[in-house]
């Protein structure tokens, strides 16, 4: 039986994935994400998200292989993840009272029968407006290094997000609407009812 690959490290993308009832194993791509500024996040994503799966796919040929990547985008600017607390200070400042755009590019693979998809969503977030201390306080709460937009959409993100429109799971890290219909041609069905 085909087994799914996951080819990330990200803990939000592993629980939305076991959430919704999938069966995975994890490999890491031993790639290093691009951060080109001069790629649009569509790009940027879809470049990203291809890698991290042919990097991976290439040892399991038999097997599907899922890989994502996903980036926060201001007014057609890109916003990745903070270098430290201060910066992602500035980048909340930045979101505050603005509409951004969460991008993220699903790459599956099944080299075996030399079959591949690739597929973008975007959500629109509307951030509330944000002073400082409601900043340093949501800070306190996450880690905001390992995000994109250095904000997390579960656990505390209703104090910062006032409304998403679209997949709130794309948000997250992974739209499963769509992967889980694009798993289903390819054979990847989930093993249990999703929580």
């Amino acid at each position: 039986m085909t087994e799914l690959i996951l080819a990330s490290g990200s803990p939000r993308r592993k629980e939305l994935l076991r959430s919704a009832g999938f069966d995975f194993a994890v490999r890491l791509p031993s790639i290093a994400e691009r951060t080109d500024a001069h790629l649009t996040a569509r790009e940027l994503t879809s470049w990203n998200a291809v890698r991290k799966g042919l990097t991976v796919a290439r040892f399991c040929p038999d097997e599907v292989v899922i890989a994502a990547d996903t980036v926060v985008a201001l007014n057609g600017s890109v916003i990745g993840k903070p270098r430290d607390v201060e910066h992602a200070v500035r980048i909340l400042e930045r979101l505050g009272g603005q509409t951004h755009q969460v991008y993220s590019s699903v790459f599956v693979a099944h080299l075996a029968r030399a079959r591949v998809r690739l597929f973008c969503e975007v959500s629109h977030v509307h951030f509330r407006t944000l002073g400082p201390p409601q900043i340093r306080e949501y800070l306190a709460k996450i880690d905001p290094l390992d995000k994109a937009g250095a904000y997390a959409a579960q656990g505390h993100g209703s104090e910062i997000i006032e409304q998403i429109e679209g997949s709130y799971s794309n948000v997250v890290g992974l739209p499963m609407e769509e992967t889980t219909v694009v798993l289903r041609q390819f054979g990847i069905r989930p093993a249990r009812l999703p929580n």
